[in-house]
This record gives C-alpha cells, sequence and structure tokens, in this order.
C-alpha cells in the first residue's frame, strides 16, 4: 500500500492511494474538517486519466463540505474514488486495500456509498476499517439513505414553490418528475399523496408505468420532460441537464429535485433567473442522504429527532437563500454559495467565548 500526498490549494489534505499487488489506483480528497470529520461517498468509475479522477473526487469533496454546513450537520467535507470499471474491476482485495487507507486517517474522513458502490461493497471496506457510514447492519446502521433524501427534497420543493408562487399547497399543482429511481419513486410517491398531479420519466419504462398504475401518474417521453408544462420540474436523475439549450424549452415556475450537479456551468443559474424560474440549490436539496449517514458517523441511536431537526434545518436554509436572494437580485445558488462562506469564515464558537 502506498499513500502519496498530494499537495493541493484550498484541501486539507488529498492522498493518492495505490497498491500493486490489489490493483488498486484512487484517491481520498479531505475538503475541510472546520465542522467535524469529512464525510462523503466512495465512487468507482472507469476514469479515462488519473488526472480526471483527480479533477471529480476534488469537486465532489468541496460539495460535500457545503451540503454538510447547509444541513448544519457537524461534519466536513471529503470524498473518494477508485479508477476501474465496477462491472469489471471490482473486487474484496481492491475495497479491502482502500478500507485500509481510509483507517490509515485515523477517523478524519468517514465514506458512505456513491456511484459504482453497494452496500454489500461497503462491508468488504469495513473489514479493514471501522470508519464506514451507511451500512446495512450494526448498532449504529442508518441503511437505505433514499427515504431521507426523499423527505428533504419533498420538504425544499414546497418552500420552493411557495416563493415562486405563494402557496405550499400541493393539491392540483403539476410536478414534472424526471427519474424514478430509489429517490425519485419515493418522492414521486409522497407528491401524489399531498394531491399533486404528476407528470413522469424514466430510461426504465418498467418504472415509469409501475408510476402511472400505482399513482395515476401520466407518461413522458424522457426527451420531453425538460419541456412538459408543469409549477415545478423535479430532477431527480442525471446532473448537468439544465444548460444554454434546455432552459429556454422550460415551461415551469421553479426547479427542485434531488439530481447532483444539475446546472452544466454557473451561468445556467443566471440564465435560469433572467426566465423567471427559481432554482433550489441542488446540493442543498438532496442533503437527506447524508443526513441519515450522520446518525452512523455521530453514534446516534434515537435517530428521528435529530433527523426531523436536521431536515427542518434544509428548508430553514432554503428559505434564507430565497429572501436574501430576491433582495439582492442574485440567483439562489450564488447566496447559498455564500452563506455556506459565511459560515466557514466565522470563527469557531469556542474561540467566541474564550473572548
Amino acid at each position: 500500500m502506498e499513500l502519496q500526498d498530494l499537495a493541493i490549494d484550498g484541501y486539507e489534505r488529498v492522498l493518492r492511494v495505490s497498491d500493486a499487488d490489489a490493483g488498486l489506483t484512487g484517491v481520498i480528497a479531505i475538503h475541510s474538517t472546520r465542522f467535524g470529520p469529512a464525510v462523503g461517498g466512495l465512487r468507482m468509475r472507469p476514469y479515462q486519466t488519473e488526472q480526471a479522477a483527480l479533477d471529480d473526487v476534488l469537486r465532489l469533496a468541496r460539495g460535500m463540505t457545503y451540503k454538510n454546513a447547509a444541513a448544519d450537520l457537524p461534519l466536513g467535507g471529503g470524498k473518494a474514488v477508485i479508477i476501474g470499471d465496477p462491472a469489471r474491476d471490482k473486487t474484496p482485495a481492491r475495497l479491502t486495500a482502500f478500507g485500509q487507507a481510509i483507517e490509515a486517517l485515523e477517523g478524519r474522513y468517514w465514506t458512505a456509498e456513491d456511484m459504482g458502490m453497494t452496500p454489500a461493497d461497503l462491508e468488504i471496506v469495513a473489514r479493514s476499517t471501522g470508519y464506514v457510514a451507511g451500512l446495512a447492519s450494526g448498532e449504529y446502521a442508518s441503511g437505505d439513505p433514499s427515504p431521507v433524501t426523499a423527505r428533504g427534497v419533498f420538504e425544499a420543493a414546497r418552500t420552493t414553490l411557495a416563493h415562486a408562487t405563494g402557496s405550499d399547497d400541493l393539491v392540483g399543482k403539476r410536478i414534472a418528475l424526471q427519474g424514478l429511481g430509489n429517490v425519485g419513486r419515493a418522492l414521486a410517491g409522497m407528491f401524489a399523496e399531498a394531491g399533486a398531479t404528476l407528470l413522469v420519466t424514466d430510461m426504465d419504462q418498467a418504472r415509469v408505468d409501475e408510476a402511472v398504475a400505482a399513482l395515476g401518474a401520466t407518461a413522458i417521453a424522457p426527451d420531453a420532460i425538460i419541456a412538459a408544462g408543469a409549477d415545478l420540474f423535479a430532477p431527480c436523475a442525471i446532473g448537468g441537464i439544465l444548460d444554454a439549450a434546455s432552459i429556454p424549452t422550460l415551461k415551469v415556475r421553479a426547479i427542485c429535485g434531488s439530481a447532483n450537479n444539475q446546472l452544466a456551468t454557473p451561468e445556467d443559474g443566471s440564465r435560469l433567473m433572467a426566465r423567471g424560474i427559481l432554482y433550489a440549490p441542488d446540493y442543498v436539496v438532496n442533503a437527506g442522504g447524508i443526513i441519515n449517514a450522520a446518525t452512523e458517523v455521530l453514534r446516534i441511536r434515537d435517530r428521528a429527532p435529530f433527523t426531523e431537526t436536521r431536515l427542518a434545518a434544509i428548508t430553514e436554509f432554503l428559505d434564507r437563500a430565497f429572501t436574501r436572494a430576491r433582495a439582492e437580485g442574485v440567483g439562489p445558488e450564488v447566496i447559498a454559495d455564500r452563506l455556506v462562506e459565511e459560515k466557514l469564515a466565522a470563527p469557531p464558537a469556542d474561540a467566541i467565548a474564550a473572548k
């Protein structure tokens, strides 16, 4: 096992992880431990180059700092990647070796499930490190984060609609929902139960058929969902879908969904604002998953009160971002970043108390 420190400005520690015997190459990035141990998922992808893997893990680690701070969690931000095709290259030896690398950080970074990884994979990683969250079993196991993520998005959508339309009542509201995976399907059920009219799409037609039958949803072709007329568009699939080409076709009042990195570029936030479409910053909206995992990291047995408090923090943060964005004439995503950066720049509470 070889751990090579990479000096990256703005990051507390970045490690290149390699193990020739296990066939392992990966990266662990710790962006910030300002509020607590860095927490973020482990991703496995067939990156074309090591630089591409490094670029991805740095972006994701920074995003976790912002997500955790927005949800008022006592956690920092980090991320990890393994280079390889999860369908072909994932082996117990690679996962065990990566767990050893995480263990060497002595709790400064906790990992969890992400793209290309499963709960069963995490169980293997956990054989060589105690710093794994999102396990299916164990005294503090937090299990499937999807229901909590969906709850957070649902409440965020109500807050977004309240600012966009003047009411958070979902009865009769048209919701165009893209993606019926674990989070998207749970969210669709919540919208339907609240009285919304659902327009749904997914690349898996069986998922669409099930939602139509169970929820009375209307099926929309995947390439037509963005332009479907609705009160709110909920992207719950891939990222980067809001760009210079798609934004002019939108026929909605607001956007709020669980997908990561929905804006293709920073300029796309300005494009939405110019069209009068209210955008809920995705890293704020989809923080339910990390809230769920935090109960495991923080060793919380009575999870419900903690979860409810932190889910409320999502909507409170979103409400402040919308209000300040309107007052300053900028996009909510700009204000969300500023609110987090102000929090990160503030002196620690113990330093204030000592003055």
